[in-house]
């Protein structure tokens, strides 16, 4: 209980004391605070912890609060950083997690309040951060910062005021996130930008991204939909948690194929948070066809999120959207099943029916979405195209005749049936 604890960290949510993490037994364990329980529109942490006196055991809690920690060699860097083992998600969330996600953020019972305080960042500030941030991950250790962001890529949470980036200090939200090349894949920042900007003009609800150069080099910059601005232009919090995070599941099996959710899940989940829920299902069926048009085969159960912005959760704007279909060094593999297939050129009008079916969808609809879709995207990505003047126009010739192909069959394989 936790009148025996040894080591614990306060769990605050939009301003209030939510609950308390702690350790037994070299496990989690996680307790609401009973006033936060007994407040009218009291929301949870998580669809996966609902609010209850009782505590969450490790197996329970764990995924949400491991969920809020980058991934992989990401986690390595800042764990070796922070002198933490890299599997001890309590001291990462200790050492990083005073700015998360959505509007969670945790701190030791002792630990003293900061003054919410930006630290604006010269040019050269800023591109020496850059430079320092694939040994530093999320400027661990560095003056006091506690950042974090889940995912496996390089980013950084910033503020950032129109002209100027700076660095949240104490209880600052950042405004945006901060996106560098992916060293290993070519021109990621140009393919994200356009494949963002697509779904825009496709109408798909979207988080705002553009490029900003910092010297010679490109960098992505998001606007973070879990913020917004408050009275006396203060930046606010918003809740969010991604579908992982929501079903329970650990960030390390978030791809289908180790385990993790499946399209049925994911749709299964907005069904049961959100009301009304049509809306939001129609949304996510939109997502998944896009995601699938443009070869953005990395859209896995932490690339969707719900949004707490109003009485009931709705489906987060789309982010992280990539092209990775283009890239011949990347896997071809989609991250869920279409279907029972997991590669596109597999997926027959079957495969659509089957994965209506499953995700308990109208296969007429779903035939009927499929086919606006791709009779849509490839003008628009053309259009889109010619309008802006990408600074690698080669790279966006690829995306937009991968897409113009993928679509082409799609709707091929639609007249056949």
């Amino acid at each position: 209980m936790v009148s025996e604890i040894a080591q614990a960290l306060e769990v605050w949510l939009l301003g209030e004391r939510a609950g308390t993490l702690w350790l037994k037994g070299g496990e989690l364990q996680f307790q609401y605070n009973a006033l936060c329980i007994g407040q009218p529109g009291a929301i949870p942490l998580s669809q996966s912890l609902p609010l209850q006196a009782e505590p969450f055991a490790d197996q329970i809690c764990r995924p949400f609060f491991s969920g809020l920690l980058p991934e992989g060699q990401l986690r390595q860097r800042i764990a070796q950083q922070c002198q933490i083992s890299q599997s001890n998600d309590f001291g990462l969330l200790a050492a990083i997690g005073g700015d998360c996600a959505g509007a969670v953020s945790l701190a030791a019972g002792d630990q003293a309040t900061v003054p919410a305080a930006v630290e604006w960042l010269e040019p050269d500030q800023l591109i020496g951060l850059l430079d320092e941030l694939p040994q530093r991950p999320m400027l661990a250790q560095r003056d006091g910062l506690r950042l974090s962001l889940a995912g496996a890529q390089d980013k950084l949470p910033v503020v950032f005021d129109g002209r100027r980036i700076g660095l949240p200090r104490g209880d600052a939200a950042s405004t945006h996130i901060l996106k560098p090349a992916i060293a290993a894949v070519e021109a990621s920042v140009i393919n994200e930008v356009f494949c963002m900007a697509l779904g825009q003009a496709m109408g798909l609800k979207v988080a705002d991204a553009e490029i900003l150069m910092a010297g010679d080099r490109q960098v992505l910059l998001v606007r973070r939909y879990d913020r917004r601005l408050g009275e006396g232009k203060q930046e606010l919090r918003l809740h969010q948690e991604d579908f992982c995070q929501a079903l329970g599941v650990p960030p390390e099996l978030k791809y289908q194929n180790e385990g993790g959710p499946d399209l049925q899940a994911c749709f299964g989940l907005l069904r049961r948070a959100t009301r009304p829920s049509a809306p939001q299902v129609l949304r996510l069926l939109d997502a998944v066809v896009f995601n699938a048009l443009i070869g953005n085969h990395d859209a896995h159960a932490k690339n969707f999120s719900l949004l707490y912005a109003g009485s009931t959760p709705i489906l987060a704007p789309l982010y992280d959207l990539l092209c990775t279909a283009i890239y011949p060094t990347l896997t071809a593999k989609m991250a869920m099943k279409l279907g029972s297939k997991y590669s596109f050129s597999e997926v027959q009008v079957r495969h659509w029916d089957r994965f209506a079916e499953a995700a308990g969808l109208s296969q007429a609809q779903t035939r009927k979405r499929v086919v606006r879709l791709a009779e849509r995207v490839p003008p628009i990505a053309r259009r889109l195209q010619a309008e802006r003047p990408y600074q690698d126009q080669a790279l966006i010739e690829r995306i937009v005749s991968l897409i113009e192909q993928r679509c082409a069959l799609t709707l091929r394989r639609f007249c056949e049936s």
